[in-house]
C-alpha cells in the first residue's frame, strides 16, 4: 500500500467519525494516544519493548535492536527527507569498478536528495577508496622495483578526481543542507515544548469539557504539524509529550462519550493497518513488506490512541500474528542471502587459489608473462564481480586476495629486474646504431650509404626492447638520423626530375630520327653506325620511371637496323644484347637487374647442357647405325645447334661480368 492509499484510508475513517463527534458533541475525535498494553513487538531489527516478545528473543539482543530501530526514528524526525533513503536502492557496489562508481555517486546527486542518501555515499566511497588504494599499492611496489624513491611516488587517474570532485559536491551540499536545517530544528524543537506546557495546563481546568477537549484536539494538530526536531531530543521530547497525553486521557474519564468515540475512531484506525499488514504478509517481496511494517508500527505507535478494553488483546494478537509472518519471511530471506554469500565466498576463495597457481607457474619470456599478467588482470575483475561474501570474513577474504596478487607482482617485478640487464645490453646495441646513422647521414656517396642505412635500420628492428625511460629517446634520434639522409636522396631526385624529363624528350628525338637513318655502305660501318648511335642514346641519361617504355622502343629500332646488315644470327645476337646490357646497366642502381639477368644466363646454360648430354646419351642407342642414317644426322644436328647456342650463352655470361 503507498503512502497515499494509506493516508486516503485514514482519512476516510477520519471523515466517518468526524461526523458521528460533530453531531454528538461538535469537536473532532482522534488520538495520539500509545496504550502501553498495546505496544507492538517485532523482530529485528524492528523491536519494540513488550510482555508478548517471544522466548526465543533474548534481552539484550532486544535492547540492541530497539536502540537501532529508535535511532532510525529519530534520524527521520529529524529530517523527513531522510525517509526516502529506505526507498533508494542498494546497488552492488563492492563489484562495481572505479568508474561505476564515480558515476553513480553523479547520479544520487542528480536524482536524489542530499539527505536521503548518505549511507549510500559512504558505502560507494569505502569501495572506492579500497580499490584505489589497491591499485595505489600496486603501482607503488611496481615505481620501487623499477629504482625509484618512495618519497618521489605519485599515482594519480582522471577516475580519482572524477570520484573526489563529486565528493566534494555531496559534502557541500549535505553542509548546506544541515545549516539551513539547524535553525528550523531549534525553533521547532521550542514549539513542541510549549505544546507540552500548555498540556499540562490542560489537567483540572474550569472549563466546558467539550472546550477542553477541542484544545486538546487542536494541540495534537499542533504537534503533528511541527517540523523536525533534533535526533537527540526527539525520545525525550516524544515521552514527554507522550506521558502528558496520557495524563489528559485519565482526565478524560470523567467524559465516558468523548472516550468510547475515540476507542471507536481509534479501534477503525487500527483495523485498517492490521488489514494491511496481512496484505503485506503475503507479499513476495519481502523487504519492501517489512519496510512498509515499520511504517505501520510507526503509525499505531505514534499516531493511534487506545481502543476498548474488550478489542485490545484481540487486535494486538491479530497484528502481532500478521508481523510475525513478515520477520519470518524476513528472516528466512536473509538465510537464502547467508547462502548466497557463502557461495560467493567459495568463488572468491577458489578465484584466489587460480590466482596462486598462475604465479606457480612462473615466466620464461615477456611474452609469456604479458599473457599471466591479462590472467591475472581478468582474475582481479572476477573477483571483484563475485558478489559480497559473509561479513566475518570479508577482512580476511581480501586480505588473501592482496597477498596472492602482491605474490604474483613480486614475481613480475623480479623477472623484469632481470630482463632490464638485457634491456641495457640492447640499449648499447642500439646507441652504436645511431653513432653509425649520424656519422653518414651528410654523406654524399649514396650508393655506398644507402645499403648502410638500411642495413642499420632492419638491425634496429632486430634488437629487442630497452629500458622504458629511454626507448622514445632513441628512437626519436635514430629516426631522425635516419629521415635527414633519405630525405637528402628525396631531393636529389626531386632535383633530377627535370633532367630526365629533358633526356626523354631528347630521346624520343632521337627514336623518330632512327625511322629515317640510312646506314653507311658495308657491315663494318653499318655496326659501327649502330653502335654510335646506341652510345648516343645511352649518353642522353635515364628517362623518368614511366617513361622507361621508351627502351623497349629503342631496341625494336636497332633490330630493325641490324636486320638490313649483313649479319649472321649469333652477331646480330650479341650487338642487340650489349644494347640490352646497357639499359640495364644504366638503369641498375644496386645490380639487381644485372644479377637477375646473370642468374637467367647460367639457367640457360645448364639447360643447354642438360640438353646435349641428353642428345649425346640418345647417339649411344644407335651404335650398329651408319652415321647417314636420318635419325643418326638428326641428332646430331641438333648437338651442333645446341653447341653453337651454348657459346653464345657463355659470350653473353662473359659480357655480363665485364660491367662488374
Amino acid at each position: 500500500m503507498s503512502d497515499n492509499e494509506k493516508s486516503q484510508k485514514v482519512e476516510e475513517v477520519d471523515a466517518n467519525n468526524s461526523a458521528e463527534l460533530n453531531k454528538n458533541q461538535n469537536i473532532e475525535s482522534t488520538s495520539n494516544e500509545v496504550d502501553e498494553t498495546e505496544k507492538p513487538v517485532v523482530d529485528a531489527p524492528l523491536n519494540v519493548e513488550s510482555k508478548e516478545v517471544e522466548a526465543s528473543s533474548s534481552n539484550e539482543d532486544q535492547d540492541e535492536l530497539l536502540n537501532e530501530i529508535d535511532e532510525s526514528n529519530a534520524e527521520d524526525a529529524e529530517d523527513e527527507g531522510n525517509k526516502d533513503r529506505h526507498k533508494i536502492e542498494v546497488k552492488e557496489y563492492d563489484s562495481m569498478s572505479l568508474e561505476a562508481l564515480a558515476i553513480e555517486l553523479e547520479r544520487l546527486l542528480e536524482t536524489e536528495k542530499i539527505q536521503a542518501i548518505r549511507s549510500h555515499v559512504n558505502s560507494i566511497n569505502t569501495e572506492f577508496k579500497l580499490k584505489l588504494q589497491s591499485i595505489i599499492d600496486e603501482k607503488k611496489e611496481d615505481f620501487l622495483n623499477d629504482g625509484g624513491n618512495e618519497i618521489d611516488f605519485y599515482y594519480a587517474s582522471p577516475v580519482q578526481k572524477r570520484f573526489k570532485d563529486a565528493y566534494k559536491v555531496y559534502r557541500t551540499k549535505l553542509n548546506n543542507h544541515y545549516q539551513s536545517l539547524e535553525k528550523n530544528l531549534k525553533q521547532n524543537l521550542e514549539d513542541k515544548l510549549e505544546i507540552i506546557e500548555e498540556l499540562k495546563g490542560l489537567i483540572n481546568v474550569e472549563e466546558n469539557i467539550n472546550t477542553t477537549y477541542k484544545h486538546f484536539k487542536d494541540l495534537q494538530e499542533r504537534w503533528r504539524k511541527t517540523g523536525p526536531i533534533p535526533r537527540d531530543k526527539y525520545n525525550n521530547a516524544w515521552n514527554s509529550y507522550h506521558h502528558h497525553v496520557e495524563l489528559f486521557y485519565d482526565f478524560l474519564h470523567l467524559n465516558r462519550d468523548l472516550r468510547d468515540l475515540d476507542f471507536k475512531h481509534n479501534l477503525e484506525k487500527k483495523l485498517l493497518i492490521i488489514e494491511r499488514a496481512e496484505e503485506l504478509s503475503k507479499d513476495d517481496n519481502v523487504m519492501r513488506a517489512f519496510r512498509e511494517l515499520q511504517e505501520l508500527h510507526k503509525m499505531w505507535k505514534e499516531e493511534l490512541g487506545p481502543v476498548g478494553l474488550e478489542h485490545r488483546e484481540a487486535i494486538w494478537e491479530r497484528f502481532k500474528a500478521a508481523t510475525k509472518i513478515i520477520n519470518d519471511k524476513r528472516h528466512s530471506y536473509y538465510q537464502e542471502i547467508d547462502k548466497v554469500y557463502e557461495k560467493n565466498l567459495e568463488k572468491k576463495l577458489e578465484i584466489i587459489a587460480n590466482i596462486e597457481a598462475v604465479s606457480a607457474q612462473g615466466a620464461k619470456s615477456h611474452g609469456g608473462l604479458q599473457k599471466k599478467i591479462k590472467q591475472i588482470e581478468a582474475l582481479r575483475e572476477e573477483f571483484f564481480n563475485a558478489g559480497k561474501v559473509p561479513l566475518k570474513v570479508n577482512e580476511d577474504t581480501w586480505a588473501k586476495f592482496k597477498e596472492a596478487v602482491r605474490t604474483f607482482n613480486r614475481q613480475k617485478n623480479s623477472f623484469y629486474k632481470d630482463l632490464k640487464k638485457e634491456q641495457y645490453n640492447n640499449l648499447q646495441l642500439k646507441l652504436d646504431l645511431i653513432q653509425v646513422a649520424e656519422d653518414n647521414k651528410a654523406s654524399d656517396d649514396f650508393e655506398t650509404v644507402t645499403p648502410l642505412m638500411k642495413k642499420i635500420q632492419s638491425e634496429w628492428k632486430k634488437i629487442g626492447h630497452v629500458p622504458r625511460k629511454d626507448s622514445d629517446k632513441i628512437w626519436k634520434q635514430f629516426k631522425a638520423a635516419c629521415n635527414f639522409y633519405f630525405d637528402r636522396i628525396h631531393a636529389k631526385r626531386n632535383a633530377a626530375s627535370a633532367e630526365q624529363t629533358e633526356a626523354y624528350t631528347k630521346k624520343n628525338e632521337l627514336l623518330n630520327s632512327l625511322k629515317t637513318l640510312e646506314l653507311p655502305k658495308g657491315k663494318e660501318a653499318g655496326i659501327e653506325a649502330i653502335k654510335e648511335q646506341i652510345k648516343t642514346w645511352q649518353g642522353l641519361g635515364r628517362v623518368p620511371q614511366d617513361k622507361r617504355y621508351i627502351d623497349g622502343k629503342f631496341q625494336k629500332s636497332i633490330d630493325q637496323l641490324l636486320s638490313t646488315l649483313d649479319l649472321d644470327k649469333n652477331e646480330a645476337e650479341l650487338i642487340k644484347y650489349e644494347n640490352k646490357l646497357e639499359v640495364l646497366n644504366a638503369t641498375d642502381d644496386d645490380n639487381r637487374n644485372l644479377d637477375n639477368e646473370r642468374v637467367f644466363i647460367r639457367k640457360k646454360i645448364d639447360e643447354v647442357k642438360g640438353q646435349i648430354n641428353q642428345l649425346e646419351n640418345n647417339l649411344q642407342f644407335f651404335t650398329n647405325v651408319k652415321d647417314d642414317n636420318p635419325l643418326v644426322k638428326e641428332v646430331h644436328n641438333n648437338i651442333k645447334i645446341h653447341e653453337e647456342s651454348l657459346e653464345l650463352l657463355k659470350t653473353k655470361l662473359k659480357k655480363i661480368k665485364d660491367l662488374y
